[in-house]
């Protein structure tokens, strides 16, 4: 083999791999999912989330990821959101999710019968102390067993 297709091979090596090194570089600094009972989400059960932070001057992104199955009834989906911080301040949120369009059509994305649809929460924000903050999640929808929800889970990004 000539002397130049090799160093033309060594050369597309070395930036095949460090596009690939790059391009799997992670930056989640937290990722939990709790599952939800196959019988379905009762409204009274609450799923915690203990994410904790060392670093308070980086910025984070917050998701709430959902995987729910075909026979989840309805469009959207509402949360009920508690955080508690490490001082033991506690500030309450609601938010609402759609998981398909007005036709119908599932909005996430996955392989089989589940689909995932992770939903920007916060973004660029900020934790101004160091240690534990707890996150409960519920479910604000009407009926008191909520049938096709799989999982819940929180995914907190590092933002560069």
């Amino acid at each position: 083999m000539p002397e130049k297709i090799k160093r033309n091979k060594i050369h597309f090596l070395l930036i095949a791999g460090i596009f690939f090194f790059v391009s799997c570089v992670n930056n989640d600094a937290y990722f939990q999912y709790q599952s939800v009972s196959p019988q379905g989400w009762c409204k009274d059960s609450v799923l915690i989330f203990d994410i904790p932070i060392t670093d308070t001057i980086s910025t984070y992104n917050l998701y709430v990821n959902i995987r729910n199955r075909g026979e989840y009834p309805y469009q959207n989906l509402w949360l009920f959101l508690q955080k508690m911080t490490p001082d033991s301040i506690i500030t309450k949120d609601s938010i609402e999710l759609y998981l398909a369009d007005q036709r119908g059509k599932w909005l996430g994305s996955g392989l089989g019968s589940i689909l995932e649809m992770p939903v920007l929460y916060n973004q660029n924000i900020q934790f101004l102390l160091k240690g534990n903050y707890e996150y409960k999640i519920q479910h604000g929808m009407r009926d008191s067993v909520l049938i096709g929800i799989n999982d819940i889970g929180m995914r907190l990004e590092k933002v560069n």
